[in-house]
């Protein structure tokens, strides 16, 4: 047995303020992916991986909301059973929805009655999958937005303009020139649920609520309209002041020692940084207009290619 793919996604824009209803942008990553399967081979991975899922259905045998969805539980029950673990290549904890991939793949195969990705997804169909996913990623996060899964399961990039308006979009295709956007590895695992507590903490701050309202959601909304609209020139200027109001006011979600690289971006404006999923960890979005340089400039860490300009 082997189940179709699903892939890692990356939330381009929106990070936190999509909790509070701002505006997201999402787009898959098709670097990475994972797949159920069964397997003799029991090695240390497999094993972890069968017991996670066990305890994932156990989970999923204890919703109460079976009119939003249902499974066949006892058909997942019999996989799990006979080995089915997820093989995955999408790194856990790094903010590119490693979980995300594995709730889609659930859903895919075990839900009842699911909706499926060759209907008409109008936008109450988004917004039921959504709901769905939520409930479901809820297990591995303590809280999910169903964003994650929602944008594995569907493979295509999602536009959030708010928690109950969403919609498919499509991006510019790529060029062959000299700017991208990439990832930074930070070579240090996040925990998304610790970072959305700091987070929730700091929401009980008005200095920060106001922030978070006015300059993270201005700055956030035109770095997507831009993006979308392909006015790249526009989208460096807003990007950098969103680096700034991130630096300035998350900063115990950027790992201490980027603090310092974070800054020099902005100073030199060879390249401008963001968080990539909750931080923490993981990956660390870049934007630059010259991505060689930028190679050069960052050659100690490992950097990762996601989208031309």
């Amino acid at each position: 047995m082997k189940g179709p793919l699903f892939y890692a996604k990356i939330l381009l824009f929106g990070e936190y303020g999509i909790i509070k209803d701002s505006k997201g942008l999402a787009i898959p990553y098709n670097c990475y992916n994972g797949a159920l399967k069964k397997s003799d081979k029991t090695s240390e991975e497999e094993i972890n991986s069968n017991k996670n899922l066990n305890r994932f259905y156990c989970y999923l045998s204890n919703l109460e909301d079976q009119d939003l969805v249902s499974f066949r539980l006892k058909d997942l029950k019999v996989d799990i059973e006979e080995g089915m673990y997820f093989d995955s290549s999408i790194p856990q904890g790094y903010g590119v929805g490693s979980s995300g991939a594995l709730v889609a793949s659930i859903y895919d195969k075990y839900a009842n009655d699911k909706i499926t990705v060759l209907e008409n997804l109008t936008r109450d169909k988004l917004l039921k999958l959504k709901r769905i996913f939520s409930l479901m990623e809820s297990f591995f996060h303590g809280k999910s937005s169903g964003l994650d899964p929602l944008n594995s399961y569907l493979s295509i990039p999602i536009l959030i303009n708010s928690k109950d308006n969403l919609e498919a979009t499509g991006i510019p295709s790529q060029k062959e020139g000299k700017g991208a956007v990439f990832l930074l590895d930070s070579e240090m695992v996040g925990e998304t649920e610790p970072m959305v507590t700091i987070f929730m903490n700091k929401m009980k701050n008005e200095g920060f609520r106001k922030m978070l309202n006015e300059d993270f959601a201005k700055h956030t909304d035109a770095c997507i309209d831009d993006f979308l609209n392909g006015n790249v020139k526009s989208l460096f200027g807003n990007v950098k002041q969103l680096s700034k109001v991130v630096l300035e006011n998350f900063k115990p979600m950027i790992p201490q020692p980027f603090h310092e690289i974070w800054q020099k971006g902005i100073d030199s404006n060879d390249y401008y940084l963001k968080l990539c999923g909750s931080g923490g960890g993981g990956y660390i979005l870049g934007f630059t207009e010259d991505f060689d340089k930028t190679k050069k400039i960052l050659k100690d860490f490992k950097l990762e290619l996601v989208y031309r300009f």
